[in-house]
């Protein structure tokens, strides 16, 4: 929301400075997010005087201009075809700073003739797009003066930021009456006073929609205006549109987006000779299509509100008018439509369509009711004062909405909420300035909030309205009671894990990204079976339009944008929430990662290597051990999902708990997420992890064995279709107490091996813990490892 100083002060009386006003616009909520001062930056610019005008001797369409600046005489190479002696204009010395060219003056040689400064045109001053000539001061204007404060356009420009409830102050208004309610003015009375209408309006209003959808539109009010003339509306009515990046176009149109700024009124005008009888408030119909002012054609359907006449929508309703009846400069007769709309409806209709108008970001969030009155009074005065004309009487369909029902404050609320002691008559005196109807009781106050503020639903929202007047800054700091040392560890099990989870991941390289839950249904059917309850009925966008089944779809889609920006191998996990159904169970705590195209970085030392299934279960290795996880108890299996690769994936299991799947992404899926392969990624489920007994914090103590391992390693023949892991879990149990580690170091197939079998070797690390092994103890194992070896699993040592 922009808005001058000039215009705030239109509403608001105060002698407050800039800095001030600013100040409690943040502390009332209303976050300021950039301030334009237009004097600072246009302080170099100089009313000047030519003295003298004379052809460049090098150049045909140059000329050597002497100008006066007041303080002194410089000479200026002009190429504008109206520079002339004795003409006053917009003087740029050297060193200043051209906002219209974003460019900072030096001197120069044009042509081999010097140049100190600029003649300036409009757009070179950054005020229009007019750069046929310098700009033309009238005789009066005094040389030497600075021309922003001659020209009144020392204007500070504030841009607020506002939050979704407070449509109130998506007004210039708005925004005064919260500043004079926090002590900084008086608010100035907004003029009312009916215009009265000479005779019957042609054009009537309908309303035609379902007895169960009369909400839509609950009233509508117009008025038809004859013999107007559509003018340049009024300077000060320009120069403030200009201002907040809106082009002026003409009076009617000026007006209609003065109120929408200045009182948060909305509202339109049609050019009354291309409407064809009355107007009707409905529904869109299948098939029908509307051109709208911003040239773009639109497919409407049974969902959005429009505004038609015998021949078809003319504009759609709360959002944008049609191009077919909109008003020129030939303009004589024209109809005012006043309306109140539907938010959801509105925000609905505009969201699929895909416009962001200033219509619809005050009708989405709620507009004062009562204005269609008042607004099209106000209206009518305008139109009358700067176009001429008469008007008709006014014709509506509709009723009024009922008012704001009392809500009840309850004296201690306040102080429950926020800590801070106000008593019931301060709160009075607070929410009476805001517009509220106050009735103080015995144990508190019963308030009614005015017909602009349609957001306070409840106790709580009148103790912040009442909090923010007072002051945010006036909350008194309190010590914590008691001393933190008897105090328990703020994080819980669940929270301790997930730290951990996230710290071993990024020590392996992966780069933390948060993304959406939601993402795109057909990428989501790539990752999972539909659900219904999982689809949203209002989603942000189309592309985010169910809760995710899998993190993986959401890192995919960051990798894709990511290589689409030529961004190389990107390596990123994410820990967050997944969704399998909309049960109270249906939500995972999820640790997932992928790893794209290359495992390592081009290098003189190493050759490339592309990420495989192995990189992808080190990962998922890492991040359950990092969890707490007993990774040497973990059993896998080839049954990981459809969007891995059938041969390169596997799923890890505790016992009966699923925990994770790790592999090679499926090429399809890969191709139809558009990113570059390949791709290993992991998925751990975190919530599927037992929490460890342990009730305390302490570490596990290190226990070091003071005594030599001995490694031993051994090669068995097995079938081809017997895997390694079992043949590591088989070595790892045969003597839980003396092997401390199991690993695989060589797999063969090939010559001096029947076909059909493959060799595994195995290194086994036996740590003794009270002495050293003997030869017969070492024997012992080794022998216990090949016969359980042979037993469970068929192999035969080599």
């Amino acid at each position: 929301m922009k808005f001058t100083l000039s215009w705030l002060k239109y509403h608001l009386m105060t002698e407050a400075t800039l800095g001030e006003i600013t100040d409690k616009l943040s502390m009332l909520g209303l976050e300021v997010e950039h301030v334009d001062d237009r004097a600072a930056s246009l302080k170099p610019f100089k009313i000047a005087r030519v003295i003298s005008a004379v052809q460049h001797p090098n150049a045909d369409r140059l000329r050597l201009c002497v100008v006066d600046t007041g303080d002194d005489q410089v000479q200026v190479v002009c190429g504008a075809p109206n520079a002339r002696a004795g003409i006053k204009g917009v003087f740029a010395p050297s060193g200043s700073y051209i906002p219209g060219t974003d460019l900072t003056l030096k001197p120069s040689k044009i042509r081999g003739e010097e140049s100190n400064g600029m003649l300036c045109s409009e757009r070179e001053m950054g005020i229009s797009e007019e750069h046929g000539g310098i700009i033309e001061l009238p005789d009066s204007a005094p040389v030497g003066q600075n021309w922003a404060e001659w020209a009144g356009i020392n204007d500070p420009i504030i841009d607020i930021a506002l939050t979704p409830n407070r449509g109130d102050c998506a007004s210039v208004r708005g925004v005064a009456r919260d500043l004079a309610a926090a002590g900084l003015g008086h608010l100035r009375p907004l003029p009312r006073g009916d215009a009265p209408g000479c005779f019957v309006s042609p054009i009537n209003w309908k309303r035609d929609f379902p007895e169960a959808a009369a909400d839509a539109c609950p009233m509508v009010v117009g008025r038809y205006f004859r013999n107007v003339k559509n003018i340049e509306s009024p300077d000060f009515i320009q120069d403030r549109l200009r201002a907040i990046g809106l082009k002026p176009i003409s009076a009617l149109v000026d007006i209609t987006n003065w109120l929408t700024y200045d009182l948060g009124r909305p509202l339109h005008v049609f050019d009354a000779d291309k409407v064809h009888g009355d107007l009707v408030m409905r529904f869109g119909r299948t098939g029908e299509t509307i051109d709208a002012l911003d040239d773009r054609t639109y497919e409407l359907d049974e969902t959005m509100i429009v505004i038609a006449d015998d021949t078809g929508p003319q504009g759609i309703g709360g959002i944008m008018g049609g191009i077919e009846a909109s008003c020129t400069e030939n303009t004589k007769n024209v109809f005012l439509e006043v309306a109140l709309f539907d938010p959801i409806r509105i925000a609905k209709a505009g969201r699929q369509l895909g416009i962001g108008s200033d219509a619809r970001y005050r009708f989405e969030r709620g507009i004062d009711p009562e204005s269609v009155q008042w607004g099209c009074e106000i209206a009518t005065r305008m139109i009358l004062k700067f176009c001429g004309g008469e008007a008709s009487e006014i014709v509506s369909s509709g009723v009024m909405p009922p008012k704001n029902a009392p809500k009840f404050l309850r004296a201690d609320r306040i102080k429950t909420l926020t800590g801070v002691d106000i008593s019931i008559s301060q709160s009075s005196v607070i929410l009476k300035n805001l517009g509220f109807i106050v009735e103080e009781k015995s144990d508190g106050i019963e308030v009614t909030a005015p017909s602009w503020r349609p957001d306070i639903d409840g106790e709580a929202d009148l103790v912040e309205e009442v909090i923010r007047i007072y002051g945010f800054d006036k909350i008194p700091e309190t010590t914590f009671p008691g001393t933190l040392s008897g105090l328990r560890a703020p994080r819980n099990g669940f929270q301790l894990r997930a730290e951990r989870t996230r710290r071993a991941l990024a020590g392996r390289g992966l780069i933390e990204a948060v993304t959406y839950s939601f993402t795109d249904a057909d990428q989501a059917a790539l990752f999972g079976d539909a659900v219904p309850g999982l689809v949203l009925t209002n989603p942000i966008s189309r592309d985010l339009s169910v809760m995710r089944p899998s993190i993986l779809p959401t890192l995919c889609s960051a990798i894709a944008r990511n290589q689409a920006r030529g961004v190389p191998n990107p390596l990123l996990f994410e820990l967050g929430p997944q969704y399998e159904d909309d049960s109270p169970g249906g939500q995972r705590l999820v640790a997932a990662g992928v790893r794209v195209q290359n495992a390592v970085s081009r290098h003189w030392s190493e050759s490339p290597r592309e990420v495989d299934v192995i990189d992808a279960k080190g990962d998922a290795f890492a991040a359950l051990d990092a969890a707490g996880a007993p990774v040497d108890n973990l059993r896998l299996s080839r049954d990981a999902p459809r969007w891995y690769h059938p041969g390169r994936s596997g799923s890890l299991r505790l016992g009966k708990s699923l925990l994770g799947y790790f592999g090679e992404l499926h090429p399809l899926v890969i191709d139809k997420m558009d990113v570059i392969g390949p791709v290993a990624a992991f998925e751990i489920f975190l919530d599927a992890l037992p929490l460890s007994r342990n009730k305390g914090h302490a570490r596990k103590l290190l226990d070091v064995s003071p005594f030599q391992p001995v490694y031993r390693d051994f090669a068995f023949i097995v079938d081809q279709g017997v895997e390694s892991q079992k043949i590591l879990n088989t070595v790892r149990n045969a003597d839980r107490t003396l092997i401390a580690d199991v690993t695989l170091f060589d797999v063969y197939q090939g010559k001096g091996l029947d076909i059909g079998k493959k060799s595994l070797g195995v290194e086994v690390t036996l740590q003794p813990k009270s002495a050293t092994l003997t030869d017969d103890e070492i024997n012992s194992v080794s022998e216990k490892i090949i016969s359980e070896v042979k037993e469970k699993n068929g192999g035969d040592l080599r």
